[in-house]
């Protein structure tokens, strides 16, 4: 029922798609009546404010709309974010009275929301639109010859995945805007070693439009067209501003043990090794080869493997004489199996290589499976004996096809295993997406990397131990520091070669790097701690048990009402002018799947 290739050891470095910061601008949605016009909201304002502060990005996005109509209009203000990222304000601003949202737990929030459905008023939702984004909307009943400005801040973590950071800006106004600008301020204490920008929209116009000022730490990006340069045509009042707004950089890295940044009591140390041999990789594939896999799916698959094993099978080291000639397009579909069974054989095969001696005694063995169903079994049986079988000795990954895969039962496996859940979307490039995630697992450089602070020192430490760190990442640890030390050591502990970084920071030092900057925000780093904090925490109750479950959550909760961040336990309630007694929640959406006991037949194959 299986096509096997057989088992060899793989060592090569690679590249991995970026990672990401997603902003899309504002439009007005008009919703039009009787001898209303097209043009009646009018966008005369559109500001992105993006400041980026050691990876912690903070944005701000202000629309200021006017409705040139007789008559009252509803403008829509929508923005997409980044699905990563935390909501942390929204207020509208109507005839010089301003209306903030407020955050509350959740069901406070939902209790509101259903008290203003009840009496058949709306209500506004954060839901997903795709990949990467989520979108906020509100809306708002605008009084002839009257103006509105909607203000909306949120904040996000940048990740580094294969050597660089990712802003993209998703611009997409819909109409000429008089005061249109995008303005980006990046500040890295590090260095910033290297910063490009890409429009996709671009045109000899527009280049004029944009200012790139760059120093030793600091970048400047400022976008600012003019409504001639919006047009298409001098004849068309129609905007050619529709696409990515995109920033790429990263930063310099000197110190051995990696880089420590200090504020208001709080610290976050940045380490990213480069220029490591990578481990011998063992792989084995299991691919979900069911009906509903076939088609499109089954063919995007193949042809992400056959990319696949050419870059393995060009790298093999000692064990290439195990290798036999293999084409990827001749899967035999095999019998029915379910994913318990599969993953089951997976481990067992990896086990029993190991007992052989067929594999080197410093590599990492991992099993990516490839599926879009539902378990055939009880999900928390399939989940505890894969636990048991892989021992901690491998690591799982899991790519879920669709949104009828049930994602929520693959991440905890994923992550009860050492793994990542990653959802496969099904577009044309989906065979793309799945190379790309090769890319990131393509290059394990450290195992077992633990970062030790003395507990005297340090108080409130985000996660300091990682199972594996991949090639061009980073690892991020933060924490408050106890106000009588002055200098603390550190020591970075990790298995490859042979490893132990040692280091040293000046507490009182590294304060200064941050005074009187006019890139800082408030207490940055007190709040990329939360946010870090609250991540991982969510991450952590994705396969905790029940009791430790809600006990992760109620400090999700806590931090969450504290700094004012919309999280999968809060919302944000917005309130409207009275005369129009509507409230509207934002609540982000989690990711999540329906199961059923359809069996799944699949085949693995083995690298």
């Amino acid at each position: 029922p299986f096509s096997f290739l057989p088992l060899c050891s793989c060592a090569q470095r690679g590249h991995s798609s970026d990672s990401t910061l997603v902003m899309s601008l504002p439009s007005a949605s008009i919703l039009q009546g009787k001898g209303t016009g097209a043009n009646d909201i009018d966008i005369y304002s559109l500001n992105v404010d993006c400041k980026v502060t050691s990876r912690y990005a903070h944005t701000v996005i202000t629309s200021r709309v006017a409705n040139k109509a007789e008559e009252a209009r509803e403008a829509v203000f929508e923005v997409e974010l980044p699905k990563t990222a935390f909501i942390t304000n929204f207020s509208m601003t109507i005839d010089g009275k301003t209306y903030p949202g407020t955050i509350k737990e959740k069901a406070s929030a939902q209790e509101q929301y259903d008290t203003a459905v009840s009496r058949g008023q709306s209500a506004g939702l954060v839901k997903s639109t795709g990949r990467k984004l989520e979108q906020f909307r509100v809306s708002v009943n605008v009084a002839a010859s009257s103006k509105v400005t909607f203000e909306l801040i949120y904040e996000e973590l940048l990740k580094r995945k294969l050597g660089k950071y990712e802003l993209l800006i998703k611009v997409k106004p819909k109409q000429l805007v008089k005061h249109f600008q995008i303005d980006v301020h990046i500040f890295e204490p590090q260095g910033i070693s290297f910063l490009d920008t890409y429009i996709t929209f671009m045109t000899n116009e527009l280049n004029n439009a944009l200012t790139k000022v760059q120093n030793e730490t600091k970048a400047h990006i400022l976008f600012k067209p003019n409504i001639a340069q919006q047009q298409k045509s001098s004849a068309l009042e129609e905007t050619l501003l529709d696409g990515d707004f995109l920033i790429h950089y990263d930063v310099k890295r000197i110190a051995t043990a990696g880089d420590i940044e200090i504020v208001n009591g709080y610290f976050v140390h940045y380490f990213a090794p480069s220029q490591m041999p990578t481990f011998p990789k063992n792989v084995i594939f299991v691919i979900d080869r069911s009906g509903s896999m076939s088609g499109r799916k089954i063919e995007q698959v193949i042809s992400s493997l056959e990319y696949r094993i050419i870059f393995f099978l060009l790298s093999c080291l000692q064990w290439d004489f195990f290798l036999i000639d293999f084409n990827v397009s001749k899967f035999s579909v095999g019998l029915c199996i379910n994913i318990n069974k599969a993953l089951l054989t997976s481990a067992s095969a990896l086990d029993k290589a190991i007992s052989a001696e067929l594999l080197p005694e410093r590599s990492v063995s991992m099993i990516i499976l490839l599926t879009d169903g539902q378990p055939t079994v009880d999900v928390e049986t399939i989940q505890k004996n894969i636990k048991m079988a892989i021992g901690g000795n491998y690591f799982l990954y899991c790519l879920g096809f669709g949104f009828d895969v049930s994602y929520k039962f693959l991440e905890k496996m994923a992550l009860d295993n050492g793994g990542v859940a990653r959802r496969i979307y099904e577009d044309s490039d989906a065979a793309l997406q799945l190379q790309g995630f090769y890319h990131e697992v393509a290059t394990p450089i450290l195992k077992e990397v633990e970062i030790q602070y003395p507990e005297d020192a340090v108080l409130e430490l985000t996660q300091n131990d990682f199972k594996l760190f991949f090639d061009g990442s980073e690892i991020i640890v933060a924490g408050k520091i106890n106000n009588e030390t002055e200098t603390f050591p550190l020591e970075i502990k990790a298995k490859t070669v042979s490893m132990a970084n040692l280091g040293e920071a000046n507490v009182r030092e590294k304060e200064q790097v941050f005074q009187h900057q006019k890139y800082i925000f408030g207490n940055f780093i007190e709040r990329l701690w939360a946010y870090l904090t609250i991540q991982q925490l969510l991450e952590k109750s994705v396969s905790a048990e029940r009791e430790e479950q809600k006990s992760l959550e109620a400090r999700v909760l806590e931090l969450s009402l504290k700094h004012s961040f919309v999280t999968p336990l809060t919302s944000m309630v917005v309130t409207k002018p009275e005369d129009q007694q509507e409230d509207q929640v934002a609540n982000k959406p989690t990711e999540s799947g329906t199961l059923n006991t359809n069996k799944r037949a699949l085949c693995f194959l083995y690298l």
